[in-house]
């Protein structure tokens, strides 16, 4: 199990990543940490994520929970609610299914470390506000998506295969 706790003041993330999944192959903190200040809209400010890699039964039953479907997902994003004057950093929080980005990356012939930061950045982006239930915003996520991880030197995940 990881847990990394938050740092140091001085750095502009604090990251929470508690592996539950007991899986190999999980990527440790400063990986996350890595592919969530590639954002541009992190890249200057102050934030908190916390995130949680889980088996395939707890995944189920997280999206069953909040999402009402019964199966394990690749990545649950839970913005947190802001209540008037809070001035707390925290985006949310990431339910992260391990044993789902590995069938994944293997089905889609990617590589898994490059799966999961292509769903850490999917998911911190919804945690900032982005959506893809229109076509348009659909569009706007993954080129966005597309052009962070180009950056970090990762292929584009909706190219053919």
């Amino acid at each position: 199990m990881t847990h990394a706790p938050a740092p140091a003041t001085r750095e502009k993330l604090a990251l929470w990543l508690r592996n539950e999944a007991g899986r190999r192959g999980v990527p440790l903190a400063p990986s996350f940490r890595r592919w969530i200040t590639a954002i541009p809209a992190l890249r200057r400010r102050r934030a908190e994520v916390n995130i949680l890699i889980v088996d395939a039964r707890a995944g189920r039953r997280y999206n069953c929970d909040f999402r009402g479907r019964d199966y394990a997902t690749n990545v649950l994003s839970f913005p947190r609610e802001r209540m008037p004057g809070d001035r707390s950093h925290l985006l949310g929080d990431l339910v992260i299914c391990a044993p789902v980005v590995a069938r994944e990356a293997r089905e889609q012939g990617k590589a898994p470390r490059d799966h999961y930061a292509h769903m850490t950045i999917h998911g911190v982006l919804h945690l900032l506000g982005h959506d893809h239930q229109r076509e348009v915003e659909a569009q706007r996520m993954e080129a966005l998506e597309t052009r962070i991880l180009a950056q970090l030197g990762i292929a584009d995940p909706y190219a053919d295969h």
